[in-house]
């Protein structure tokens, strides 16, 4: 039970509330105008839906994108995502490098829990133990830090931005408590911002609250190294976030690889 916690609780402070704004299954459905934005609240309903954008995220989305995040919480539901007119809703192939395949990545090969590339190697990486944590981590001096949002949400430009960069400080952060196996994937951190701010919640400083509460946890409570066995299919999933560190995610599952030498 200890285990469970801490292993949701960012999601439980960040996006728990989101869930609520998916109740609303035939709202949902009577707003859907193509077979995939029905595809979405079929998921949603059947409560597949952990990491997916809101409704109106999803739809400005092309459609192609829009097949791929369904892909797999719909394979588990056992529905057919609808083709896609002239494009591809499947991820890059994994034998060459594509359009999808993240600068910095091409010349890197996904090997389960490795990704090998032509100047270094990244393992994946799991929850560490109490005992294998630097010094002075779990203080109050480490603190996640993220910078308060001052910009328009309205602005799609002027927010990623923001996330993307505030997301760089976060996963390195998780890393130095040793919870890398408990990270968000950036989409659920995407929807927690917006979650947060639309209430009327500071993002940054609740994001600051929770990365003090996971620390007094790690404190006390054991981890699992890993929760699952599943691991990404492509580097089509990647993104570099520095020079050490490589994630992954499929939407709803988030990998962290981790450079041998950082």
């Amino acid at each position: 039970m200890m285990i469970r916690r801490l292993a949701l609780l960012m999601f439980a402070f960040c996006i728990g509330i989101a869930q609520a704004a998916f109740a609303a299954d035939d709202a949902c459905m009577k707003a859907a105008k193509t077979e995939l934005e029905q595809l979405y609240c079929e998921v949603i309903s059947a409560g597949q839906g952990a990491g997916l954008p809101s409704p109106t995220d999803f739809k400005r989305n092309d459609p192609s994108v829009q097949a791929l995040l369904l892909r797999r919480p719909a394979k588990r539901l056992g529905l057919e995502v609808p083709e896609v007119s002239g494009t591809s809703a499947e991820p890059a192939n994994e034998s060459g490098p594509g359009p999808s395949i993240a600068r910095g990545l091409a010349d890197c090969q996904l090997r389960g829990e490795f990704i090998q590339c032509p100047q270094s190697a990244y393992k994946l990486a799991g929850n560490r133990t109490l005992a294998s944590l630097d010094d002075g981590v779990l203080e109050p001096g480490n603190r996640l830090a993220i910078a308060p949002f001052s910009g328009e949400r309205s602005d799609d430009e002027v927010v990623r931005r923001y996330l993307s960069a505030a997301y760089d400080r976060y996963i390195p952060k998780m890393l130095t408590i040793g919870l890398g196996a408990n990270t968000m994937s950036f989409t659920a951190f995407h929807n927690a911002f917006h979650t947060l701010e639309s209430g009327g919640v500071d993002f940054a400083e609740r994001m600051g609250q929770t990365y003090e509460l996971l620390k007094q946890d790690r404190k006390t409570l054991g981890v699992k190294a890993r929760y699952h066995d599943e691991l990404p299919q492509d580097l089509s999933l990647c993104t570099v976030i520095n020079a050490g560190i490589i994630v992954c995610d499929n939407v709803g599952t988030n990998w962290v690889y981790v450079s041998s030498t950082r």
